[in-house]
């Protein structure tokens, strides 16, 4: 699949050819929600999120290689997965309550499945605390406290490495949603003066590392409901998807 939206005709192309297949199961039909997601087809891609939701919680057999659930992935992850992605949508159209309770409803299962310190359970919270963010954005209130609180424990639970690792390094496991994370952290900073300098750092680090070629940094961090591009972080490769819709 097309997860990066390199080009978005020959993605359209794809996902239009094997909607009618058995391949096109819950993984695919995922990648293809996050495919409208991103060209802001909102309305579509909620659809298409609550179908896969649906659907699977009537499977009855998970070992059977063409149920909806499985390809390339077990079918909890496609769960949790797309239950990530839903609430990323509901963010983004400024449905903060709702995303809220399916963020961190979707928290529990991915701490079961795979270990409370996992980095995963660190991308979750890196964007539940971006929602606060963009909530705090649209309704002119404040949750700084909060965002920090989950931004520091996001990073960690990331295994980000020392600032004194160029952020350049290639090396870097999962280094957009790492500079994400260490970026949102140095916002809540930058606005306190005794904090300032290691909020100046921690960003000098952010915009180094961050690789995505459809946004920058600053765009993803300042995210409203009207912005053109749309970053969505994927779970299941712990990556941030992004293009001009």
């Amino acid at each position: 699949m097309v997860s990066e939206f390199q080009s978005l005709s020959s993605a359209q192309s794809v996902f239009e050819g094997v909607k009618s297949e058995r391949l096109f199961s819950g993984n695919a039909a995922l990648s293809y929600g996050e495919f409208l997601h991103g060209m802001r087809r909102f309305s579509t891609a909620k659809e298409l999120y609550q179908k896969i939701i649906q659907t699977m919680s009537e499977i009855k057999d998970f070992g059977d290689p063409n149920n909806f659930g499985a390809c390339n992935m077990r079918s909890q992850e496609v769960a949790i997965a797309v239950a990530c992605a839903l609430g990323q949508l509901e963010a983004h159209v400024g449905n903060f309550g709702d995303a809220e309770e399916i963020l961190t409803t979707a928290l529990k299962p991915m701490e079961e499945h795979f270990g409370p310190q996992h980095p995963k359970v660190g991308v979750i919270l890196t964007y539940i605390a971006l929602m606060y963010r963009l909530k705090s954005t649209a309704e002119r209130s404040s949750s700084l406290l909060i965002q920090e609180g989950l931004f520091r424990k996001a990073i960690e639970l990331l295994k980000a490495p020392s600032l004194e690792v160029d952020g350049a390094d290639e090396n870097v496991n999962r280094k957009d949603i790492i500079a994400l994370a260490r970026g949102g952290y140095a916002e809540t900073l930058l606005v306190q003066q005794s904090r300032k300098a290691g909020g100046e750092r921690l960003k000098h680090w952010a915009e180094t590392a961050w690789g995505n070629r459809w946004m920058s940094l600053g765009e993803a961090l300042e995210l409203s409901e009207s912005s053109p591009k749309v970053p969505i972080i994927d779970t299941r490769k712990s990556l941030i998807i992004a293009k001009t819709g």
